[in-house]
Order: structure tokens, then C-alpha cells, then sequence
């Protein structure tokens, strides 16, 4: 396995977990950009609110997404696997 490679692997790696976590930030983030708005527009400051909508959306990128996640995480692993075979 050569250098080129190995950084190859790396930065495939990288790219996917990117892209399996970037729907839970984003939303996460959107979330917590809505609620912060509405605690300063009714000058509620309770910290335990923000999470409620988190991890509802959360929830909601599982249910809706989760297979897309699996098959995301699938074509990785038989890429990794075939790159494998390739080497041997």
C-alpha cells in the first residue's frame, strides 16, 4: 500500500463521515438558531429548552434518513473492502 493510497483512504473517510453527519448539524444548528431567537424575543432563558427540538430532529433525520445513511455507510465499507482485494 503506497502513500498515495493511504491518503486516498483518508480522505475518503474523512468525506463520508462528513457527509453522514452533516444533516444532524445542520439541523442542530437550525434548531438551536430558532429557539435561541425565540428565548430572546420572550426573554425566556431557560438552557433545557434547546434540546427538546434537537433531539426531536434528530429523531426525525433516523426515521427519514437513516437508510440513506446505512447505503451511504455500505458503499464505503464494500470500496474499502475491494481496495483490499486489489492490494493482495
Amino acid at each position: 500500500m503506497s502513500q498515495g493510497d493511504l491518503l486516498l483512504l483518508g480522505r475518503n473517510t474523512v468525506l463520508t463521515a462528513l457527509l453522514i453527519a452533516a444533516p444532524f448539524l445542520i439541523v442542530s444548528l437550525i434548531l438551536g438558531l430558532i429557539v435561541s431567537v425565540f428565548q430572546a424575543a420572550t426573554q425566556i432563558h431557560e438552557q433545557n429548552i434547546v434540546f427538546i427540538p434537537k433531539i426531536i430532529g434528530t429523531g426525525l433525520i433516523l426515521i427519514f434518513g437513516g437508510s440513506w445513511i446505512i447505503s451511504v455507510i455500505v458503499t464505503f465499507t464494500q470500496n474499502i473492502f475491494q481496495s483490499i482485494l486489489m492490494m493482495t
